[in-house]
């Protein structure tokens, strides 16, 4: 019996010891939990004194390290959403759920959420001892569940797309990872000495021949990307100097270059690869200024749609602002890029007709007043557009150019005898033909290159601005634009309430007028055919201004609908009581309320 139990006797204090360390790690966490508590609470109640304490602690010890040892990469973690998660005691969901990462020394939180959903991004710096990431669940202060991830089996320079099984409980987690700003030697980081290999090239071009179209629709594509270097950049340093790097971003796929040090002309000399999804994307290039406090300072920024792309092609591009209108701040900065891309096009024809794929980080707009101006600006446009194209058919029903009216006549005639379903897409097709010929004719190229843009660089010139001008002018301006979106959604909310106004019996004759006019249409569209029909509508048209040349234009359908009163028309109907209310209910608005 001895020797039969020796085995579990020896076996305790292993998992004696396994529980007491798992509760010094949850304990641990604990206190760090309860810190940085004390420390949010610290921040909404006193944040400069959390601002000089972090300064002379906290970041001063993490500054004090990072100078010390240069880390190897950037390990970049976009924490998407989480799966199967456990329940919390009383079988209820969790509502406060966030996850923690360690890497080092280096922690990052992210926010809380109910939803199991986060798209939060962090950057961490990974050094060559430190190769595991940890993972941590909780819900407030407990625990649930963590794992280990080895950053050392993922490819370099390169985004991976995962989903980590948690130890200690269900569930999973989607995380993008990305590891780049590689200062290694698995890496090319001299692209003068680098010669391309013509085997690799032609593999990847038979890769996406047309005889292998149809062999992986999800490939579309392949691109290349060549960063030598910047010029001209702004100061961000009180030296007057810059620590640039650049990040680019297709899709949802994030790389970058390792980080140049007190310069204005960075040379960072990298190849980057990705696998193009989608050929209707854009290649988004940012460069930054580094920080010891792991904050960023924006340098400048380019857009490139892979269709724009000329493969193979060494050249300068201008960097452009946040907003990219204008040329961002410094000497004229400039980055030096070669673009190369192939791409199947049976692949990208069958991808476009597909849903397009989320972009998981973008950035929330904030509510600005200029911003809102010119987004009604935009709109308006676009109406007037709409109007234009009104009045112009118009003008052919009233005959005020007899050529003009002519031709349309002849033509209307002729569309609605001879013409059937394939006229529609014919039409749209002689609108994008008329607009081919324009181009062809005008050598324009850029739709919105007439666009006046009146974006600010800065929030500084924002107040710069704004100071400029006089109270009166700016609350002019508000109060214009505020009265058109005020008009035109209340238009737009009464035409609504009256089409349901006019379904409901709020004015019964008018309802029954309704049902009258469409049985009478039900009649005319089964007996008639349509073409008869609109062949009659457009004589009409035509011959009012020739036969009864005082009439006014007008729209029947919408001529019927102002005469269904809207919800506050109805209101403003409807009768009070003769009895007037008294003088305790008149001064009890709940009870007025309540009556009502």
């Amino acid at each position: 019996m001895l020797g039969n139990s020796w085995p579990g006797c020896k076996r305790a204090p292993r998992m004696v010891l396994k529980h007491v360390r798992r509760q010094h790690e949850e304990l641990r966490e604990q206190l760090e939990q309860g810190c940085d508590d004390l420390m949010e609470v610290a921040e909404s109640y006193f944040p400069d004194v959390l601002q000089h304490f972090q300064r002379n602690s906290k970041l001063a010890e993490s500054s004090k390290r990072l100078k010390s040892q240069i880390w190897s990469s950037v390990v970049t973690i976009l924490l998407v959403k989480a799966k199967d998660l456990p329940l919390a005691e009383d079988g209820s969901k969790l509502n406060d759920t966030h996850f923690k990462f360690r890497l080092g020394n280096e922690k990052y939180k992210s926010k809380s959420s109910w939803t199991e959903r986060w798209l939060e991004q962090f950057d961490l710096h990974l050094f060559d001892e430190d190769q595991n990431l940890e993972i941590a669940l909780w819900n407030r202060n407990t625990l649930y569940g963590k794992a280990i991830i080895d950053l050392s089996v993922f490819q370099r320079e390169n985004t991976h797309g995962i989903w980590k099984p948690l130890e200690d409980c269900p569930g999973e987690v989607h995380l993008m990872l990305t590891i780049s700003g590689t200062t290694a030697l698995e890496t090319i980081s001299d692209l003068k000495a680098f010669k391309e290999d013509p085997r690799e090239a032609q593999l990847l071009r038979e890769r996406y021949k047309f005889l292998r179209c149809l062999q992986n629709l999800r490939d579309v594509g392949h691109l290349t990307v060549k960063v030598f270097g910047a010029t001209g950049l702004a100061a961000a340093d009180i030296g007057g100097k810059s620590d640039p790097f650049c990040v680019l971003e297709l899709g949802n796929a994030r790389l970058q270059t390792q980080t140049e040090y007190k310069t204005l002309t960075p040379n960072w000399n990298k190849i980057f690869t990705f696998n193009v999804k989608d050929i209707t994307q854009v290649l988004e290039i940012t460069v930054f200024d580094e920080d010891r406090d792991h904050r960023v300072e924006f340098l400048g920024k380019l857009v490139i749609p892979l269709l724009r792309i000329k493969s193979g092609v060494k050249r300068w591009y201008t960097l452009k602002d946040k907003n990219l209108c204008v040329r961002a701040k410094g000497n004229s900065p400039q980055i030096q890029l070669e673009l190369t891309v192939v791409w199947s096009e049976i692949r990208a024809v069958c991808r476009a007709l597909q849903p397009k794929e989320e972009k998981l980080i973008q950035q929330e707009a904030k509510f600005k007043r200029q911003l809102f101006l010119r987004n009604v600006n935009r709109l308006k446009e676009i109406i007037m557009d709409i109007l234009d194209a009104a009045r112009y058919v118009q003008s052919c029903f009233e005959w005020e150019s007899p050529v003009r009216s002519s031709i349309a006549f002849v033509f209307w005639i002729v569309a609605c005898v001879y013409g059937d379903l394939e006229t529609v897409p014919l039409v749209l097709l002689l609108i994008i033909l008329k607009n081919w010929l324009v181009r062809l004719i005008t050598g324009t190229t850029d739709a919105a290159a007439h666009y006046d843009y009146e974006y600010d660089e800065d929030d500084d010139d924002d107040k710069e601005k704004e100071e400029k001008k006089s109270i009166k002018e700016r609350l002019q301006a508000i109060q214009e634009v505020s009265q058109t979106v005020q008009n035109t959604i209340g238009y737009l909310a009464s035409l609504g309430e009256s089409t349901i106004n006019t379904f409901n019996f709020s004015v019964p004759e008018l309802t029954w007028l309704a049902v009258v006019l469409l049985l009478g249409a039900i009649l005319v569209l089964h007996f008639v055919p349509l073409r008869w029909l609109l062949l009659f509508w457009g004589l009409m048209k035509f011959s009012r201004r020739l036969l009864r040349p005082n009439t006014i234009p007008n729209n029947e359908l919408l001529d019927f609908l102002s005469r269904v009163p809207d919800n506050e028309e109805i209101n403003q109907y409807r009768e009070l009581p003769p009895s007037a209310p008294t003088d305790q209910t008149r001064n009890n608005p709940k009870k007025k309320l309540k009556g009502s």
